[in-house]
């Protein structure tokens, strides 16, 4: 097998992606939680930001959760391939994933309380 390079290489990478993110919108009900809750909250942006850089920030912290929950559905994906009997390592790795959308949505919170209310 050899290794693609090029617009080959970006074409097929390209395909790659596409298929996680319709995996993650057909078997992760978080994630298509969130990217509904995006649909809406996108827009919005351009609405309530007073400049790009506020627009951007808020456009970004919700690319961010979004972001995050797919590495997290990564992250169990993998564990639980590993084995499905409880092991403290397997439940810390969740927890950290969880953790790590939690802190993501709070970003959401407070960047766009800062940009709407102080």
């Amino acid at each position: 097998m050899y290794k693609t390079t090029g617009l080959t290489h970006l074409i097929k990478s390209t395909g790659y992606s596409l298929q996680g993110l319709k995996s993650a919108v057909k078997n992760e009900t978080a994630f298509r939680h969130e990217l509904f809750l995006s649909i809406i909250l996108i827009p919005l942006a351009f609405w309530l930001g007073n400049n790009k850089i506020e627009i951007a920030l808020m456009i970004g912290s919700i690319l961010l959760v979004l972001l995050t929950e797919l590495l997290n559905s990564a992250i169990e994906a993998v564990v639980d391939r590993v084995g499905t009997e409880y092991h403290e390592l397997s439940g810390r790795a969740k927890d950290l994933g969880s953790a790590a959308v939690f802190i993501a949505l709070t970003t959401v919170v407070v960047t766009w309380g800062i940009v709407l209310f102080v």
